[in-house]
């Protein structure tokens, strides 16, 4: 791998613990207007697209009202996760610090990004930030926008930090090097391994630690 001078990071389970919170704001909003009780396993297999995708396919006939109670949930229950991971905040000023670019592509909708706590308390370390959209997947259109971006390096200089199988296989898709982050109890590292992302890691720590003998 050569010296890395880019990182684009992931934001549900890499940045910030936010699945749970995620699942709760879709349960609540979502279960009154189709009359039924969602499960996890149902929200999470609707998950690629943003909110607004898989609001509408779950609730296609409440669609605007589902979007608005999601985001109001979402913001409601930001105690479930108040804070980035411990030690992100000062991994991500180490890279500032040191010059490396920094990006994040999340499949999360504009509007919940902006009020993520992976965002609010790291948004000034964020060169560029690209959102999902509700029509599907989009990341490897994310990252190669932020490729585009940084015309200055090449991509085998950047790599990718995500926590999903999808994250690696949109990554080894437009040719970075993808790191995965099993930091929350929601990843699944057999998974992970079996996808052979370059690295992997389960705590902050030990990212930091490699990346500083990366860069």
């Amino acid at each position: 791998m050569q010296k890395i001078k880019g990182v684009i990071f992931d934001l549900d389970g890499t940045l910030a613990n936010t699945l749970p919170l995620c699942i709760r704001a879709f349960r609540e909003a979502v279960s009154p207007l189709i009359q039924r009780p969602l499960t996890d396993e149902e929200i999470i297999a609707n998950f690629g697209p943003s909110e607004e995708g898989t609001i509408r396919t779950l609730a296609p006939d409440h669609y605007e009202q589902g979007v608005s109670d999601y985001l109001h949930f979402y913001k409601a229950h930001h105690g479930l996760c108040p804070r980035p991971f411990a030690g992100i905040r000062e991994l991500l000023k180490i890279l500032q610090e040191r010059g490396i670019r920094i990006g994040m592509v999340t499949g999360k909708g504009k509007h919940s990004t902006m009020v993520s706590p992976g965002t609010i308390q790291s948004a000034a370390f964020f060169e560029v930030i690209e959102t999902g959209a509700a029509h599907g997947p989009r990341k490897p259109e994310g990252i190669e926008a932020v490729l585009r971006q940084w015309g200055d390096i090449s991509r085998e200089e950047v790599i990718y930090v995500g926590d999903a199988p999808s994250d690696i296989e949109a990554s080894r898709k437009v040719g970075v090097a993808v790191i995965a982050a099993a930091l929350a109890e929601t990843a699944i590292p057999d998974r992970l391994k079996e996808l052979e992302p370059d690295e992997i890691f389960y705590t902050v720590e030990d990212f930091a630690g490699w990346i500083e003998g990366q860069i």
